[in-house]
C-alpha cells in the first residue's frame, strides 16, 4: 500500500469531525473558470521516475488526504499525481465567494496541519507522529509549508509535506508523500512546487 493511502486511511479511520461548521467553504459563481493545476513536471523531481497525473476532477479526492481532508468541501476540485515508485502527490483547490472567506478557510487548514501530529497519535495509539513547520512563502497572499512524519509499530515510516496557499478568493492545498523520514523530505523542491501552484491559481 502506498504512503498516501496509508496516511489517508489513518485519517478516515478517526471519524472525528474537523471544526469546519463555523467556516463553511462555498464555491464561487458557476461562471468562474477552474484555476490552473500543477503539471507533473512541476512536482519535486523523483530520482528514478517521471511524474504522472490524472485528470482535474470536481469534488473531494477519495481517499481524503490526512490532516485536512475532512475540511474540504464538496465544491473542491482536485488532481492526483504519482510516480512508478512509492511517491505520490495531490493538489486540491477551493474557490470561495470572497477573499475574507478564503482567508478564513486557509487559516483553518493551516491550524489543522499545525495540530495534525498530535491528533494522529491521540487517535492511533500504535502510531508516533511529529510535525514541522517550514515557514511562509512570499507568493500572492502567501503560502505555508508543513511536514508530518508518521511511524507505525509494525514498521512503516512515512513522510508527507503539505502546503496551503491563497490567491485572492482561491485556496489550494498541495500534498507530497513517500516512505521515509524528515531526512527524505524534498523541502526545497516542494517549496518551488508550492510557489508554482499558487501562481497558477490566477
Amino acid at each position: 500500500m502506498n504512503v498516501r493511502a496509508r496516511l489517508c486511511i489513518a485519517a478516515l479511520a478517526t471519524g472525528a469531525a474537523v471544526a469546519l461548521a463555523a467556516v463553511p467553504a462555498t464555491a464561487g459563481p458557476a461562471a468562474t473558470a477552474t484555476p490552473g493545476f500543477l503539471d507533473p513536471a512541476e512536482l519535486p523531481p523523483h530520482p528514478a521516475s517521471a511524474w504522472y497525473a490524472g485528470p482535474v476532477t470536481a469534488g473531494q479526492p477519495d481517499p481524503l488526504p490526512v490532516c485536512v481532508g475532512e475540511a474540504l468541501p464538496s465544491t473542491a476540485v482536485h488532481r492526483s499525481y504519482w510516480t512508478e515508485f512509492d511517491t505520490n502527490a495531490l493538489q486540491v483547490t477551493v474557490v470561495e465567494r470572497n477573499e475574507r472567506r478564503a482567508g478564513e478557510f486557509a487559516a483553518l487548514l493551516r491550524r489543522e496541519l499545525a495540530d495534525c501530529a498530535r491528533k494522529l497519535m491521540e487517535r492511533h495509539p500504535g502510531m508516533t507522529a511529529a510535525g514541522k513547520y517550514y515557514g511562509r512563502l512570499n507568493v500572492e497572499e502567501g503560502a505555508h509549508v508543513h511536514g508530518v512524519h508518521t511511524a507505525h509499530e509494525w514498521g512503516a515510516s512515512d513522510i508527507a509535506l503539505f502546503s496551503v496557499g491563497r490567491d485572492g478568493r482561491t485556496v489550494t492545498v498541495v500534498e507530497w508523500a513517500q516512505m521515509g523520514t524528515f531526512r527524505h523530505a524534498r523541502v526545497a523542491g516542494f517549496q518551488a512546487t508550492t510557489v508554482r501552484a499558487v501562481e497558477k491559481l490566477s
